[in-house]
């Protein structure tokens, strides 16, 4: 059974998910580069208290939109690119969780933390990616062909439910001192008072923590899915609708393969 799964992990990727990987890959690190340049952009959000998703209220709310949108797009890439690689019930429903946080990450690219929905694309984003780290990275990992990238894997998606349980704490331990030191729990989102003396707030540093740990899973995973497509693509050959390899000097755009 073990023999018969690796044989079909390991069967040639198509041009379509080579892409796909790659378009994955390239989001990831997009949305950690996005990231990094709102930090200097509108420094005067501290990084340490304030949540990834209150830049909106800066001035430069559309670089905060587009990382969010390059976010979605290299989940639903990645998804592509491996769904004929997962092949256990618990990676397929990873698989659908991790188009739900790609679709929660596109929900908060057009509605900031402003509009009411962003709370629920935040429902489905923050909770889904982590668990479909988990969902994927285990029955992948075990495969012969993902078993050089394990500990990679494993790394990664331990930091990433970690980051979770992290920015949970942290949320918890913010909103519990700051109420203890005599902070206004209704103050809007777009007018936040300083904290007062006392408060205990590392929440956006697990916020963002959260968002690194799941941008480096994504891209672990897509870095080994493109160096599992290389050798094929090397050789001149790629597995044309999932079928057998075919040279690509013999793939007619407008007839199809042909083997001569």
């Amino acid at each position: 059974m073990r023999n018969k799964l690796d044989e079909e992990i390991a069967k040639p990727m198509t041009a379509t998910q080579l892409t796909a990987a790659w378009v994955a890959f390239t989001g990831a690190a997009a949305t950690v580069l996005l990231l990094a340049g709102l930090h200097m952009l509108s420094p005067e959000f501290d990084p340490r208290w304030r949540m990834v998703s209150e830049y909106a209220n800066g001035h430069h709310g559309w670089v905060l939109s587009l990382m969010f949108a390059t976010w979605a797009v290299s989940c639903w890439a990645l998804a592509l690119a491996i769904r004929s690689r997962v092949e256990t019930r618990a990676g397929r429903i990873g698989l659908v969780l991790l188009v739900v946080a790609g679709a929660g990450e596109a929900g908060a690219s057009v509605f900031d933390l402003n509009n009411p929905l962003h709370d629920l694309a935040g429902a489905l984003g923050i909770p889904c990616l982590p668990l479909a780290v988990m969902l994927i990275s285990v029955p992948l990992g075990r495969t012969q062909p993902w078993s050089t990238a394990r500990r990679a894997l494993l790394w990664t998606a331990n930091l990433a439910w970690v980051s979770l349980a992290l920015l949970l704490v942290t949320f918890i331990v913010m909103i519990a001192s700051y109420v203890h030191a005599g902070g206004d729990v209704t103050t809007s989102s777009s007018k936040v008072p300083p904290l007062p003396s006392g408060v205990i707030a590392l929440v956006g540093l697990t916020n963002r923590l959260l968002v690194l740990a799941d941008c480096a899973w994504v891209a672990v995973v897509a870095g080994q899915a493109i160096r599992l497509g290389g050798p094929a693509l090397m050789s001149g050959q790629v597995s044309v609708n999932g079928g057998s390899p075919v040279p690509l000097m013999n793939v007619d755009p407008s007839t199809g393969p042909r083997v001569h």
